[in-house]
This record gives C-alpha cells, sequence and structure tokens, in this order.
C-alpha cells in the first residue's frame, strides 16, 4: 500500500479524503455519495446564491438518480411534473414529445425546477450524510514542490479555514465550481468552444395564459433568429430567450430590454406571456457551448458543468452534472468499502476513466443539440409524415414511426443519449431521408 494513503500515527489505512469546490448539483451530489460510503468529505461553498439559474427543465434520466439521492420526493414537493417537451420550428411544423410514450425505455416523467430551491436541497442533504461544510470561496493553486506527485492544491489560506482537515492536503480534489472552471483557469487548461456564440435572456412571470398540458416544456424557433423557452414551474412560467450575441443587441441595450422587446415582438410568446408580471430580475448567460481539453490530473478532477456544458435546448445540464457525481463516486467505491484511499496509480485509472466516459456522453449530446440548430430534425420529422401521409399499408408505416420515434425519445430522455446504435439510425435517416431537401429553411440562425 502507498504510504500517502496510510495514517501516519497508527500505521492503519486512512480512509479517502476528498475537498469538493461547489456545492452545485455536481458538488453536492458527489458529497452525499461518498459521505454515504465512508468517505471523510469536505465541501467547501460560500452560500452565494443567484436568484434564477439556467438548469430548470430536467430530462427523465435524471429521476432514477434522485432516487438514489432519496431526494424525488422532495423534488416533487416543489417542483411541477414535466410530461414532455414540445419543438415549434414554424407555425405548421412541430413535434410534441411525451416520454410516457418511450417507457419503459424513457423514464414516462421528468421535472421542472426551481434551480436554487433544488440546490439547496441537495445541500441540506449533503450535510445530513456527514459532509463537512466549509463556508468560504475555496482558491485553488498549482502545487508546490513538496506536494510530491500532485498537480492542484488548495490554498493556504482555504486549507486552513478547514481545521478538521488538519492541514493535510485531501487525496482528491474536485473542481464542481461550473462555469468558473477555477481548476483550467489555475492550470491554464483550455476548452472545445461550441460553434456558437448565444447569450440568454430569461425571467420568471406570472399571470401568464397556458393552454397546453400542465407542465410541458415548450422550445420555439425565432423567425428572425435564435430560439425560446417557456418551462412552466409550480406558480410562475420561466421565460427565455437564446439568440446571437448581435441579434440580441438589436433588440435593446438591457437585457430587460431585450427580454421585453422578445415577447412583444413574438406573437407566439406574446400570446402566452402578454399580460403577465416579471417576478425577478432578468438574468443573462453566455458561452452555452464548451469541452475541456482536460478534465483530469494528478489528485483532481472535474465534475458538472466545470468539465463541459453542451446547451440548454436539450435540457441535459443538471442531468450531466449528476451523472458526473454517479460516475466518480462508482469508480471511488471499492476503496471507500475497504476505508482506504486508493494508491496514486490506482486514483488516476479510475479518474482517466470516469473522464472518457464523460467526454462521450459530452460529445453525443453536442452531435445531438447540432440536429436541432442546423435543421435537421425538424426536416426529417417534415419529410416523415409527408411519406406517412402517402400511399402504402398504413400499419407498416405506423411501426416504422414508431420505431424511429422510440430511438430518438431514448437519446433526447438522456436514458441512452451515447448509444450508438440510436445514434447510429438519426445519422442513417439524416443521410437517406434529407437527399434533394435544404434543411437551412428549419435552421435556428
Amino acid at each position: 500500500m502507498d504510504q500517502d494513503t496510510m495514517n501516519t500515527s497508527t500505521g492503519q489505512p486512512e480512509r479517502l479524503r476528498v475537498a469538493i469546490v461547489g456545492a452545485g448539483p455536481a458538488g453536492s451530489a458527489l458529497a452525499i455519495l461518498l459521505a454515504r460510503q465512508g468517505g471523510d468529505v469536505t465541501l467547501f461553498d460560500d452560500g452565494r446564491r443567484p436568484e434564477l439559474l439556467v438548469g430548470e427543465s430536467l430530462v427523465p434520466a435524471v429521476v432514477p438518480i434522485l432516487r438514489r439521492l432519496g431526494l424525488e420526493e422532495e423534488t416533487a414537493s416543489f417542483s411541477r411534473v414535466k410530461p414532455g417537451v414540445s419543438f415549434i420550428w414554424s407555425p405548421t411544423d412541430r413535434l410534441s414529445v411525451t416520454f410516457k410514450r418511450f417507457a419503459p425505455a424513457v423514464f414516462p416523467y421528468a421535472y421542472n425546477i426551481p434551480r436554487p430551491h433544488f440546490d439547496e436541497a441537495l445541500f441540506t442533504r449533503a450535510i445530513a450524510a456527514g459532509v463537512r461544510h466549509v463556508p468560504v470561496r475555496a482558491r485553488l493553486q498549482p502545487a508546490s514542490e513538496q506536494e510530491t506527485g500532485a498537480e492542484l492544491a488548495l490554498a493556504p489560506e482555504t486549507l486552513a479555514a478547514a481545521p478538521a482537515m488538519e492541514g493535510r492536503p485531501p487525496h482528491l480534489i474536485v473542481d464542481a465550481t461550473g462555469r468558473a472552471r477555477h481548476a483550467a483557469r489555475v492550470l491554464g487548461i483550455p476548452a472545445r468552444l461550441g460553434p456558437r456564440k448565444d447569450v440568454a435572456h430569461f425571467a420568471h412571470f406570472e399571470g401568464f395564459s397556458w393552454d397546453d398540458a400542465p407542465g410541458q416544456v415548450l422550445i420555439a424557433r425565432g423567425e428572425a433568429g435564435g430560439w425560446s423557452w417557456c418551462i412552466p414551474l409550480q406558480e410562475r412560467l420561466s421565460v427565455g430567450i437564446v439568440l446571437g450575441q448581435e441579434d440580441a443587441a438589436r433588440l435593446g441595450r438591457t437585457p430587460e430590454e431585450r427580454l421585453e422587446r422578445a415577447i412583444a415582438t413574438d406573437p407566439w410568446l406574446s400570446s402566452i406571456v402578454g399580460d403577465g408580471k416579471r417576478m425577478t430580475d432578468v438574468a443573462t448567460y453566455a458561452n452555452y457551448q464548451l469541452i475541456s481539453e482536460r478534465g483530469y490530473g494528478c489528485s483532481w478532477v472535474m465534475a458538472g458543468d466545470a468539465f463541459g456544458f453542451i446547451d440548454p435546448m436539450l435540457s441535459p445540464g443538471v442531468f450531466l452534472a449528476l451523472r458526473s457525481a454517479e460516475l466518480l463516486a462508482d469508480g471511488l467505491a471499492p476503496w471507500l468499502r475497504r476505508g482506504s484511499a486508493p494508491s496514486p496509480a490506482e486514483m488516476n485509472s479510475v479518474l482517466a476513466s470516469y473522464a472518457a466516459t464523460q467526454n462521450e456522453m459530452l460529445s453525443a449530446w453536442f452531435e445531438l443539440v447540432a440536429y436541432l440548430y442546423d435543421g435537421r430534425l425538424a426536416t426529417m420529422v417534415r419529410v416523415g409524415r409527408t411519406w406517412m401521409a402517402g400511399p402504402g399499408p398504413g400499419f407498416i408505416k405506423n411501426t416504422v414511426e414508431q420505431y424511429i420515434a422510440r430511438h430518438v425519445g431514448v437519446l433526447a430522455s438522456g436514458a441512452a443519449t451515447t448509444s450508438r446504435y440510436s445514434r447510429g439510425l438519426l445519422r442513417f435517416l439524416s443521410r437517406h431521408t434529407l437527399r434533394g431537401v435544404d434543411p437551412a429553411q428549419l435552421a435556428i440562425r
């Protein structure tokens, strides 16, 4: 056994000590899973939360993770059940997905959540699991020569703020700081950026009009560019616009002006929100698409958005964060069960395997989102409906349509986003159904 994994005072194996920086979904969920299995977990978070956070709509694959965390019942108490999502590309091109249609391959529902409340529920559950909370904004720095083999370290004042750590560096530092990407900034690790340079503005409204299914999320392509969302919460409606930065600037100077004008000039949004009252400030997010060029190193790793963030259109963010926590916790489970820390070589193997899986998931979601932005998915739906309306045996057409819809459903639900077969089927359809058809007319500019 490596000397670094032994307790020097007793000579006995030392349980895994983990420092998690950031108490968003990835950080808190990982803290819960590690602590429940006997890990010695310290969670650094200063408790500051914005009024609104992007990631209010969950995919069905989140629900089994919530159950594992023991959090579904509480989440349901302050959230709205999400039965599905509707994509509106034009007045005549609309695709409504209901999750229960694809059961049992897809969990039959998800939730629309007020994110600050959800994050707080996860954090509270972590403390209840025995995680030590240090209420400071942790600072990371490159490891010194004395910290043999390490690449990243907690700054001295951060380590001193956690007296229970007794001045000893942890076996593992987890960067769960979201798109702040503290480890990447300290170590100079770049990210692969997606092709879009959008900005999003959103707020919560009351007094809106709603004639769709309760909880159904609506995504609408803007005729003049970009897209918008409507996410029904328990008492409010989250309304957001996502636009290229130049298009956003043309709507107004401030986020408030832009969102107000977007609603006023879009007949669809105006019909829903026109008489509503904005109940929050307008939140702004930018740079939606990135994957870190490197997500781990000697004794440190990125989790959740710090590793990569895809795009809000299909709502994968919270799922990818929670799933990253599961992957890390499951990779470390053998040592947690033994009550010892892995050797540096064993730790590196766990982190490399985790990073490969996380990269695969992020890349798969990137690919799926691209089908929506470039118009291929909408055009395939339009072509398919034309084919369904043509001559030929109805039962065969219905069987084919159900088969294709199921695989698109499992991709977009998170249930099998990395499935080679489902991804291959979508690629095959895009190659062979779009011959002679230009998807650009339904693309999101």
